[in-house]
């Protein structure tokens, strides 16, 4: 019988993946009960720009997340309120030279045969998209299925939109994993108590390793920090999101080093956004000056009238970063009750969906929507 500590399953995390995973377990009918030791979007999705990306992703697995997320956000968006800023803006990635351009054809027809819209601009044509784009670029591709949401209000709204089988905990830190006689999970103990569940799901984003070590499991999540910086409100500058072709081997590299690819966006609001860098310096929020600096300037290098904008503010966040750039995602064999949902790095807000549709699917013992094999989460002591 549950009672007012118990429920089905308990999601450790009220960012988006957490209440991705929420919703979905609600919606297929179980209870659910999200803690976390923050606010909702407290952690990794309060940082986000909120980039749904088909664009910057190869061929493979996480690309058959990223188009399943893709036709999923549609669907929450004609649920969640229009607050979410949900906008199918589509993206644009554009090439310095012809060298650059070369690479982006080979790059998007490979995705077109995995079923991305990828549609090729000439030089020429590129100020039919962006008027404001720099002269001299040698090309680009348009990708339609890009979209952009709010991502905090996007969690926030998940969550409610789940109904009352949710039950939010915040402010209350897991501090160990509960097993019965048997083994399995059976909930999780906290500063004010002990709450009773026969699951739990590891949506913790960046200490999702912190959890697993909690359950004593390994999963190497790491942090990788990122940098955004935010312009004055402005007249829609930037149509789309826009970004270099060079942004998608930034994404793909396991340097530690500061790399920074130029990622501009505008808003409904007014600023423009402008990310992203990648580093991996721990849990330190130190303001960064040289990531900053090659972050405008490359914003420029796009856009030369953002030379002329005044930058209000700029904030830090942390991408949950795991070896092989593919998420943990699905229940951990070394202890029966676990599940994992963390790991996304800097696509979470993108994957959310497609996440708490498989952890649901799973938890219910329903058929998976695709193969989830490449995500399981024992997969780096296999490797080991």
């Amino acid at each position: 019988m549950l009672t007012r500590d118990s429920s089905d399953v308990i999601v450790v995390g009220a960012g988006v993946i957490g209440a991705a995973c929420a919703y979905y377990a609600a919606k297929a009918g179980l209870s659910v009960t999200v803690i976390d030791r923050g606010p909702v979007a407290g952690g990794t999705t309060g940082s986000g720009e909120g980039n749904l990306l088909v664009s910057d992703k190869q061929p493979g697995a996480e690309l058959e997340l990223a188009l399943l997320s893709c036709r999923l956000w549609r669907e929450l968006a004609t649920v969640l309120p229009p607050r979410i800023e949900y906008e199918e803006k589509g993206g644009l990635v554009v090439a310095a030279d012809y060298g650059s351009m070369s690479a982006l054809c080979d790059f998007a027809a490979a995705q077109r045969a995995a079923g991305v819209t990828a549609v090729e601009v000439p030089a020429d044509r590129l100020h039919e998209a962006e008027p404001h784009l720099a002269p001299d670029l040698a090309g680009g591709f348009h990708y339609p299925q890009d979209a952009q949401v709010q991502p905090a209000l996007a969690a926030a709204h998940l969550l409610r939109a789940a109904g009352p089988r949710v039950r939010l905990r915040l402010g209350k830190e897991v501090t160990g994993l509960l097993t019965g006689p048997d083994g399995r999970i059976c909930g999780v103990r906290t500063p004010v108590g002990e709450m009773h569940a026969p699951a739990v799901v590891n949506a913790a984003g960046t200490w999702g390793g912190e959890l697993a070590q909690l359950a004593g499991v390994a999963l190497p999540v790491r942090p990788r920090r990122g940098f955004v910086l935010v312009t004055e409100p402005l007249p829609r500058l930037v149509r789309h999101k826009v970004y270099a072709a060079d942004y998608v081997s930034d994404v793909a590299s396991d340097s530690a080093a500061l790399q920074t690819s130029a990622v501009v966006e505008g808003t409904p609001a007014g600023p423009v956004l402008i990310g992203a860098s990648r580093e991996r310096v721990g849990f330190d929020r130190t303001l960064s000056t040289a990531a900053l600096s090659r972050l405008a300037a490359q914003a420029t290098r796009l856009f030369p009238a953002l030379a002329r904008v005044r930058a209000l503010r700029t904030y830090a966040g942390f991408r949950p970063y795991l070896p092989d750039h593919l998420p943990a995602i699905g229940p951990d064999p070394r202890l029966p009750g676990l599940l994992h949902a963390c790991g996304h790095e800097g696509a979470g807000i993108g994957l959310a969906p497609a996440t708490g549709l498989l952890i649901a699917r799973w938890l219910t013992g329903a058929e998976p929507p695709l193969d989830a094999g490449p995500f399981r989460p024992e997969r780096f002591t296999s490797a080991a």
